[in-house]
């Protein structure tokens, strides 16, 4: 990982089966992250759901060290588009283990 990037997670307190499947990729890699939790910031709520047109998560995203947004704008997905699993650069929202871990070894924090 380089020093000017980190990784958030955009996430909730109750279960999810995508946020699991996250978490299993970052400890079988050893990524560190850093977590927000949509359903007690509502200005995070808000900001998932610009960004992927529903409240999903988790939605990881690249962001500069300490920082909650994207650090540069992820592709935009049709409008209704479901954002399940779409590498959209700088973000990827309800990816499986196997497309997380294309994600991010494409954004340099795991060894390709």
């Amino acid at each position: 990982m380089t020093e000017t990037k980190e990784i958030v997670v955009y996430s909730r307190t109750s279960f999810c089966p995508y946020i699991s499947k996250a978490h299993r990729v970052f400890e079988q890699y050893g990524v560190s992250y850093r977590e927000i939790m949509i359903d007690q910031d509502q200005e995070a709520a808000r900001r998932v759901e610009a960004w992927t047109g529903f409240l999903s998560v988790p939605t990881i995203i690249v962001a500069r060290p300490g920082e909650d947004l994207p650090y540069e704008d992820p592709v935009p997905l049709p409008p209704g588009a479901s954002p399940r699993g779409v590498d959209r650069g700088s973000m990827i929202t309800e990816a499986g283990e196997a497309e997380l871990t294309n994600w991010l070894k494409r954004n340099g924090f795991i060894d390709k």
